[in-house]
């Protein structure tokens, strides 16, 4: 039997290629501790986010091209996950290696129910993850998730409140029950800068920041605050919430230009795009159909996913359980999952836009 060298199984695995990246497996410095006893070979495969939709098939096509070596007569394949940190990330946020907002050009779209469920799903798939409620006027985040807990502090650091494995943050947890919040430009940028710098957010591999609805103050002051990894707009079918979900865009890339620094549209996730019969299964557009492939389309950005109607969802809000916890195979709990995948693997693809991955 001949012998098997690492240098083989190397080249054997320059065959599988990183679907999202492009680039082979080898190459990105993704294959770590190859072992070789005899015909049995060791190895592990460290992807960028635990949150990687294609997981298993890399695992497989690794398998495959290591097994087909002469002399290789059993192989074992470890996937694990680093998350890695953009290079043009500032050190405003100490741990967190991915700030991704959620974006809106209006309110309504279900922009807050995309987040809550987005961090939940990055959360299931192993990632550490914090969820900021940035929507200074109409914080829903403490609601959503099940909690009116105070947050704690330590010395002059706020402690988040942790709820289903998501560390939060909200102003709804410092607001009087029926106090309106009247605040000017400045005082909300203040406040973003306060929060983002005095929360004790710990090691995260994604923060994810729920803006509030529109083209004002508090997306274009968070902006100019800290390097974002991306955003994500959330649009519904209509023809008219296409339009202004492309406003949304255009803001961003009007901002990126001022602060000459980019600023990476992820993509697009239609919300409501469909009622889903539970007893017949036939599927109804109440609000139209394709506004955000088609958003997507016009804009060459991405469409990450679509989230169908279900009233459970609304409820799973109001019952501060999200959606993906209540009905967890339920088609609108798959889709946010899918979404997240898609956001994770974008979020990978801005890093290594950065600087990319060292060899194995």
């Amino acid at each position: 039997m001949p012998d098997v060298h690492e240098s083989q199984i190397l080249e054997a695995l320059r065959s599988v290629q990183d679907p999202d990246l492009h680039r082979d497996i080898v190459s990105l410095g993704f294959v770590k501790d190859v072992r070789i006893d005899g015909g049995r070979v060791e190895f592990r495969v460290e992807l960028t986010t635990p949150a990687c939709p294609m997981k298993d098939q890399l695992r497989e096509q690794a398998h495959a091209a290591v097994a087909a070596i002469e002399g290789v007569e059993e192989v074992s394949v470890e996937m694990t996950a680093r998350v890695r940190t953009p290079q043009r990330m500032g050190p405003l946020i100490p741990g967190v290696k991915h700030v991704v907002a959620v974006a809106s050009g209006k309110g309504g779209v279900g922009k807050s129910t995309v987040s809550v469920n987005l961090a939940v799903a990055l959360v299931q798939t192993g990632a550490s993850v914090g969820l900021l409620d940035a929507d200074i006027y109409g914080p829903t985040i403490p609601i959503m998730m099940g909690t009116d807990e105070a947050p704690d502090a330590d010395g002059d650091q706020i402690l988040p409140v942790e709820r289903y494995g998501v560390k939060l943050m909200s102003m709804g947890f410092f607001l009087e029950p029926d106090r309106a919040v009247v605040w000017r430009g400045p005082m909300i940028g203040k406040f973003l800068q306060q929060v983002l710098q005095d929360v004790r957010w710990g090691e995260l591999d994604y923060l994810v920041i729920d803006l509030p609805p529109g083209t004002g103050d508090a997306p274009m002051s968070l902006v100019q605050i800290i390097p974002l990894t991306g955003v994500v707009i959330v649009t519904t079918p209509q023809d008219v919430a296409q339009e202004i979900a492309t406003k949304a865009v255009l803001m961003f890339r009007t901002l990126e230009q001022s602060i000459e620094r980019p600023i990476p549209i992820l993509g697009i996730v239609e919300n409501m795009s469909g009622f889903v019969c539970p007893s017949c299964g036939e599927e109804t557009d109440l609000f139209g159909t394709g506004g955000g492939e088609r958003a997507a389309l016009n804009l060459k950005l991405p469409l990450l996913g679509s989230v169908p109607i279900d009233p459970s969802i609304c409820l799973s809000g109001d019952a501060g359980r999200p959606s993906i916890l209540m009905a967890p195979d339920s088609p609108q709990a798959s889709a946010f999952r899918r979404i997240a995948g898609a956001v994770a693997a974008r979020a990978s693809i801005a890093a290594h836009a950065d600087a990319p991955a060292s060899g194995s």
